[in-house]
């Protein structure tokens, strides 16, 4: 997951990744995700979350990557598989673990039966990704993920942890979360998009403690899709904090590790120059 949130700093940085300064970086990290997945199940371990953020990688790479390119003789053969073939691995995967989850949402392994809206967001994300760059998602799938999030959202536009009823457990990057994936899953006319919307436009000086680059990284989607002058307003706040923060070498540290730190902190930037499909505005 670590991997793909670092791949997709590189892919948002306007680069040619065939060409480009960093395209030994990214087709590096492209064959690990690759190499990583269990081959039997399509799972990227060691988490849903690791599984999402994979999925949305791949996807953003797809399409963007001359995989003519992509191996370099040092791979094993079994590991030598197409992005496709790998996001559709992983797709079905996604697709049986919702299948057997009685919330309609997804936890940290795949055979989980409990749920919560932040493992659920990360996997939405990853197949609307898919979704976009033109692979098989049934939609049922979807709808079904967003309702579960629809049912975690209050009227107040807070997000629940967990569980499959609405309601309290204030978290800024829950509501963006949600308000992410209802705008990218075109649902702006349901209820809990304007509550969620709202909720975090009157935050636009909230801070995260405990995982601010979690938080930083969904805020600024989520502002950027549902509220393009409060992002404007954030954004130089993000940009400006971030520049305070950076360490000598370039390096962000964070709650996993500097490679996580500066890939999420680099992402939060990289929304208005809109280089990954994801980051478009719906």
């Amino acid at each position: 997951g670590i991997t793909g949130i670092c791949l997709m700093a590189f892919l948002a940085s306007g680069e040619d990744p065939n060409f480009g300064t960093y395209r030994h970086a990214v087709k590096k990290a492209i064959r690990s995700i690759l190499a990583g997945q269990e081959k039997d199940s399509g799972f990227f371990p060691n988490s849903m979350y690791h599984h999402g953020f994979a999925m949305l990688a791949l996807a953003e790479a797809y399409g963007a990557v001359d995989e003519a390119t992509l191996w370099d003789g040092s791979e094993k053969a079994e590991d030598r598989v197409s992005i496709a073939e790998s996001l559709e691995k992983a797709i079905q995967l996604t697709v049986k673990s919702q299948a057997a989850n009685k919330w309609g949402g997804w936890r940290y392994a795949p055979n989980s039966t409990d749920a919560d809206t932040s493992v659920t967001g990360s996997i939405l994300m990853g197949l609307f990704a898919c979704r976009n760059a033109g692979l098989a998602v049934p939609k049922e799938v979807l709808e079904t993920g967003l309702t579960y999030m629809q049912r975690n959202t209050a009227a107040s536009g807070f997000v629940a942890y967990s569980g499959g009823l609405g309601g309290g457990g204030e978290s800024m990057a829950r509501s963006s979360v949600a308000t992410l994936v209802y705008a990218v899953g075109q649902k702006r006319d349901w209820e809990e998009y304007t509550a969620a919307l709202h909720h975090i436009s009157e935050g636009l000086d909230h801070r995260e403690s405990a995982h601010p680059h979690y938080f930083s990284y969904y805020m600024a989607q989520a502002l950027y899709q549902g509220n393009p002058d409060g992002w404007d307003r954030w954004n130089l706040t993000n940009a400006s904090t971030l520049a305070e923060q950076q360490a000598g070498d370039g390096s962000f540290s964070g709650s996993y590790g500097e490679a996580y730190g500066t890939a999420m902190s680099l992402l939060s930037l990289a929304l208005n120059y809109r280089f990954l499909p994801i980051y478009e505005r719906f």
